[in-house]
């Protein structure tokens, strides 16, 4: 007969929210075993009492095969001495410790939750927040940990006899599953109208049927408000787009399966496992020629960001309407998603006719994350709900806790401890009050949820950036400044685990260089700790400073001055249609009053995209280079000539780029096939680029980041050249590569600084 034992347990990781307890009394009372389960500040802790093959069998299965939520990040056990105390029961949280317990990101709908919202016999037919242990809200309604009710914004709402029976039964699927509710004792539902008056109906069949009829809706989601028309109404969508003043940029379109997925677009396997996975991101797809939407949804554009239905509301929604329906963050431009009920009619009062609202409270605004598929991988565009606030595990060890406070454009921070890197929700562009309060709060609520004190605050180097302001007013802690493109490659190694030294080239829009200058087209010797740079984008003037990221015209002015030496060929249709402006920009280009100098790539494809006749100004970021990569003929292979210049740091000289540009646009050739070629030639000075850094350095691995490597024809045509050269060439997968990925290597480049002190 095999001894009796006793064995207490902590399991670490995301553990709590998860069904984690309900899973343990299953696994614990099945093998015949006494003791206890709960939560406390460090993750689940457990006490089994029974045969020594049991407990055994307990553990292993433990490790084995955790709940499908769960994320084990470690199990410790050992021996204590036998109680004999018979039964197995859940025991009430501890408190009072260093708080080490994850938080669950919130879950897409189950398909158990799905059958019984369909059942017209079950009581939560219908019902638009049913939800389980298996799914549901995680980290928007979260307050505190341990994660209990009384820490979530359900705390309000009491559990009807029903509710409390299956909360308590450890047979029941919502076994203490803490957002247990139903419509006897649950969030309701309520249509509102612009004056904050209850409109009569069903509040969910009037929606759908405002929807139908060309309407434009605010739906309070998961993680804030929602702007919402019918994708295909074209009346609809202009009118979204004309009172939320967001001119050109795509609108995310939510269709009701897989099935309604592909009559839009081209979906493969990576693509489906993405749109299905618990995440529901949206996932940016290749458009179908035929597909029924509306042409301002995504004007111009070879894709589509779709998501699936998310949370039971959307589900019932989308089955009311019939047909895919736009579904963008509820925000007037530049201003982040609405999420408190008291400023949805206020701030979204001008667009939307009515408010399909709840009394859930919303804890912590998140906006929908953004991904694409790369190669069959995850290429985050934008990481946020569903993602968020799962950590990223370095290979790293922070020795001290650390605070990346991000850039400025689409801003995320970080907070690291131990081997976690915990990279906020997307904030948005921190250019105004609204914004810099949402990091702040978001800083805040981290702080809290996970129990971490900054004692390094890293930041941006431009002193302008509001994040850098709030880094530099931090009292009683290191500072580490930390240049932008720097921070770039450091975000690419932490993604991989890999330290370096590798050759990293990062290009993008703008970042603060180390001269004074606004670097963006560099190719660095990098580890985590520190760089040289060893390779640029030849620099040119910025007419107009910021105004020339919203008149890229005037990058052309300054390229083709440079290229041409003041006397560019004439008839060159950016010229004409900038004729009345044209001298004074060059003007101001050559005089350097009010036009910094840059090396930035992405201002190059802005140029670029102006002369072959894109667009002269935008109306979002990135908007005119995003418009050349549609552009381009994705079967050109050919590309300009791109002799690189110099010796360390070597030049890549635009100029020659632009005159070939411009050779070929005179004499005709299409411009798609100019786009590509283009793109082609900046594929192949990577390439060379990182060739010569070998031959003189020896490195053979390349980290390529910044938001230009969004560009899937350039990031594609680069790693294959790279790769036929013998390369190991890291890209994202966990974090973008644009700014939202700068916070997580701001902190690593701060933990690597504080191992070699």
């Amino acid at each position: 007969m095999s001894r009796r034992v006793r064995a207490t347990v902590l399991v670490e990781g995301i553990v709590q929210g998860v069904g984690f307890r309900p899973f343990v009394y299953g696994l614990a009372t099945g093998l015949g075993l006494d003791g206890l389960v709960g939560n406390d500040e460090r993750g689940v802790f457990i006490e089994v009492e029974g045969a020594h093959a049991s407990v055994e069998e307990f553990l292993a299965t433990l490790r084995r095969r955790p709940p499908p939520l769960a994320l084990v990040e470690r199990i410790s056990s050992g021996l204590i001495p036998a109680t004999g105390e018979a039964g197995f029961v859940i025991a009430d949280s501890a408190t009072g410790g260093r708080r080490r317990a994850l938080v669950s990101p919130d879950v897409a709908t189950c398909a158990d939750c799905l059958r019984e919202m369909d059942d017209p016999a079950d009581r939560r037919h219908g019902y638009a927040f049913t939800n389980c242990t298996n799914c549901g809200p995680r980290f928007t309604i979260v307050g505190g940990v341990p994660y209990d009710r009384p820490n979530t914004t359900m705390a309000a709402f009491a559990m009807c006899a029903d509710c409390a029976r299956e909360y308590h039964d450890p047979a029941d699927r919502r076994f203490h599953a803490q957002p247990v509710c139903c419509p006897a004792c649950g969030p309701r539902l309520r249509l509102l109208d612009r004056a904050g008056q209850e409109l009569p109906g069903d509040p969910l069949e009037e929606t759908a049927r405002l929807l139908r009829h060309g309407g434009v809706l605010a739906i309070k989601g998961l993680g804030g408000y929602h702007l919402a028309a019918v994708a295909s109404c074209a009346p609809a969508v202009a009118a979204l787009r004309e009172r939320k003043h967001r001119e050109d940029k795509p609108f995310a379109v939510m269709v009701a399966d897989l099935d309604a997925a592909r009559r839009l677009c081209g979906v493969d396997a990576a693509e489906e496992r993405l749109l299905t996975s618990r995440a529901r991101p949206i996932v940016l797809l290749r458009r179908r020629p035929d597909a029924d939407v509306a042409p301002l949804v995504a004007p111009g554009s070879r894709w589509l960001g779709l998501m699936l239905p998310y949370t039971p509301l959307h589900h019932l929604l989308l089955r009311g309407v019939g047909t895919p329906i736009v579904l963008t963050s509820g925000n007037v431009s530049d201003e982040p998603i609405v999420y408190a009920d008291q400023d949805a009619r206020p701030r979204l009062g001008g667009i939307a006719e009515a408010f399909l609202t709840h009394d859930r409270p919303i804890h912590m605004r998140t906006d929908d994350s953004v991904l694409r598929v790369f190669r069959g991988e995850d290429l985050p565009i934008r990481r946020s709900r569903g993602y968020v606030p799962h950590p990223l595990t370095l290979a790293w060890p922070f020795p001290r806790t650390v605070l990346g406070c991000g850039a400025e454009l689409k801003h995320t921070f970080c907070l690291a401890r131990d081997a976690h890197a915990f990279v906020s929700h997307h904030i948005g562009d921190l250019e105004n009050y609204e914004t810099l309060r949402s990091f702040t709060e978001g800083v805040d609520h981290f702080r809290r949820l996970f129990d971490l004190a900054p004692e390094v605050v890293a930041h941006d180097l431009h002193p302008e950036y509001l994040s850098t302001k709030h880094a530099l007013a931090q009292e009683g802690v290191d500072l580490v400044g930390v240049q932008h493109h720097h921070a770039h490659i450091a975000s690419c190694l932490a993604d991989n685990g890999v330290a370096g030294p590798v050759i990293g080239v990062a290009f993008d829009g703008l970042g603060y260089g180390e001269d004074d200058t606004l670097w963006g087209g560099e190719f660095l010797v990098a580890d985590l700790a520190g760089f040289r740079r060893a390779g640029l984008l030849a620099t040119v003037p910025m007419p107009g400073g910021v105004t020339a990221i919203k008149q890229p015209w005037r990058m052309a002015a300054a390229h083709l001055d440079a290229a041409y030496e003041g006397d560019p060929p004439a008839g060159l249709d950016v010229v004409r249609r900038n004729a009345e402006r044209w001298q004074a920009v060059v003007a101001l280009a050559r005089r350097g009053v009010s036009a910094p100098l840059t090396s930035s790539m992405g201002r190059l494809f802005d140029a670029v995209a102006t002369i072959v006749g894109a667009r002269d100004a935008i109306t979002y970021e990135g908007q005119a280079a995003i418009e050349l990569e549609q552009l381009a003929d994705p079967e050109e292979r050919g590309a300009y000539g791109c002799r690189l210049a110099g010796e360390e740091p070597f030049v890549v000289p635009g100029a020659e780029l632009v005159r070939a540009v411009v050779e070929d646009l005179r004499s005709g050739v299409d411009r798609a096939v100019i786009a590509a070629r283009f793109h082609n030639a900046i594929a192949h000075a990577v390439a060379d680029g990182c060739a010569r850094l070998r031959q003189a350095h020896g490195l053979g691995t390349v980290a390529l980041s910044g938001g230009v490597f969004q560009n899937l024809l350039l990031l594609g045509r680069a790693t294959d050249l790279l790769e036929q050269r013998g390369f190991r060439v890291l890209t994202h997968h966990r974090v973008p590569p644009n700014d939202g990925g700068i916070s997580l290597g701001q902190a690593a480049v701060a933990a690597a600084r504080d191992r070699l002190r």
